[in-house]
């Protein structure tokens, strides 16, 4: 090889390790210490005797569920995780990114083909002005090639970094389908037995307001009550009834809904049970820091992911305006006979360099370069867009368990003051001194203010595990496998 061709080679292979485009950044997390405008209370307000203290910085439990203390819980999220369609969907799309991540790894090797051919052919001189007669031959052919394309200006290299941010993208896309069905069988589990709870309380009040009716009916009867007061009894009585069958209709619902997430169709699927004072409330809640947010919660980290790939096409696009080189050589055998087929006399070969650049395209390439910066920028917005929302839904979250604890102790305080409204209206009726339509009423009002007492308890549970969910569920304490089983 003259040693010019061996100096260029050498340069070009110096050249390798250079690459075009921008070399990714992660964006900075945010510095401000606490979620909300307003200073965060270590606990909140108490409520039926609990507290729930506020723990920043502490770790948050993988199977943060347990603390609810349901078995039913545990098996339902446990069943989901093996059967949901949606997560193994998003496991599949996982182990898709990640073949397609080693496939892009194919491009650093040397390419390798080998072929064979044969072939009967007429050769006439008379083509090319030669009197010599035409011949038919036999052509055997066996050869090897290889290439190698020298990746100069690293436009290969920021390919395969894209599909390795999209094989993140995809990590982070399916832990965050485990985080939403775990929190969404958590927080169906609460709302079904909150709507059980509310149809038996409800089923009692209209059992007490008919007892009221036939009382009402009796004194129209006898003249001692005006007939006005029947009709607004039987009002009342409607009222209460309507609405008992959407109470009923999103118990049916909740059901459907954890038959579906667990794999399973409604009608294959039969729920025991469940009463909401089974629950235990989580008492000491762990707060990540603003800080570490953006690094835990999948989908920041899927929209950081998709940042990344967007940066990587940049480098891609800038590549493409720039030559790209070739390294080739080919080694065969070539013969018209069998038996001649592997002599010596009939090797063939070669070896080159090939060099293409891009001279004219109308503008094309650089035009895709700009719209791959375009890309990123709008990654980038969506990104920020990203954590807005995420420290939104924190902040929200937060201030909801204060103010739950504050409605649940109010709704409390009603529901015992009309508890012992009920109990001196039962004293005066024993005693004569109130008729029966007094204790109805009373023992109405208690129960209207049992159901929104079960609604707000409902609401205190549901908030708990919004938190846990918009915090990013802990998946980063313990290795569980979810985003890679198959």
């Amino acid at each position: 090889m003259p040693d010019t061709m061996r100096v260029g080679l050498l340069s070009l292979l110096l050249v390798c390790g250079c690459s075009v485009g921008p070399d990714y950044v992660r964006p900075k997390p945010p510095q401000g210490g606490r979620y909300t405008q307003q200073e965060m209370p270590a606990s909140t307000a108490a409520a039926d005797g609990q507290v729930q203290h506020f723990e920043p910085g502490a770790k948050i439990a993988a199977d943060w569920w347990h603390l609810f203390n349901s078995s039913q819980i545990d098996s339902l999220v446990k069943e989901a995780i093996a059967d949901n369609p949606n997560l193994q969907a998003a496991q599949a799309n996982l182990r898709q990114s990640q073949e397609n991540l080693r496939a892009g790894y194919g491009v650093f090797y040397p390419q390798i083909n080998a072929g064979a051919g044969a072939s009967r052919e007429k050769f006439s001189g008379a083509s090319f002005g030669q009197s010599s007669t035409s011949s038919v031959f036999n052509l055997f052919t066996l050869n090897a090639t290889v290439s190698y394309a020298l990746d100069v200006f690293g436009g290969e290299r920021r390919a395969v970094e894209g599909l390795a941010a999209q094989v993140d993208y995809q990590r982070y896309a399916a832990l965050g389908t485990y985080l939403t069905l775990s929190g969404n069988i958590v927080n169906t589990v609460i709302a079904r037995a909150a709507y059980a709870a509310q149809i038996r309380a409800t089923e009692q009040l209209i059992g007490l307001e008919k007892d009221q009716q036939h009382v009402t009916q009796a004194q129209v009867t006898a003249g001692t009550v005006p007939y006005s007061t029947l009709l607004s009894v039987q009002s009342q009585l409607a009222a209460t009834e309507a609405t008992l069958p959407p109470l009923r209709q999103r118990m049916d619902e909740a059901e459907h809904l954890l038959a579906s997430l667990t794999g399973h169709l409604p009608a294959d699927r039969a729920l025991p049970e469940m009463d909401l004072a089974e629950l235990t409330l989580p008492a000491d809640l762990p707060i990540t820091l603003p800080s570490e947010l953006v690094r835990q919660r999948p989908d920041i980290l899927a929209s950081e992911a998709q940042l990344h790939s967007a940066s990587a096409n940049i480098g891609v696009a800038t590549a493409a305006m720039f030559p790209s080189f070739t390294l080739s050589g080919s080694f065969g055998q070539a013969s018209n006979t069998g038996s001649a087929f592997l002599q010596s006399g009939g090797t063939v070969w070669s070896l080159g360099a090939d060099v293409t650049a891009p001279l004219f395209r109308g503008g094309t390439l650089w035009h895709q370069r700009k719209a791959a910066i375009q890309a990123y920028q709008a990654a980038l917005a969506n990104y920020r867009q990203s954590v807005l929302s995420a420290f939104e839904q924190v902040a929200d979250t937060l201030r909801a368990l204060q103010h739950d604890a504050e409605t649940v102790d109010a709704q409390s305080r009603a529901m015992g003051a009309a508890a012992g409204a009920l109990k001196l209206v039962q004293a005066n009726y024993q005693a004569g001194l109130a008729n029966y339509l007094q204790v109805l009423v009373a023992d109405a009002q208690y129960h209207q203010a049992s159901i929104a007492y079960l609604q707000a308890r409902a609401q205190r549970f549901q908030d708990t595990v919004a938190l846990f969910v918009a915090l990013g569920g802990g998946w980063w304490s313990e290795d569980r496998g979810i985003a890679d089983r198959k």
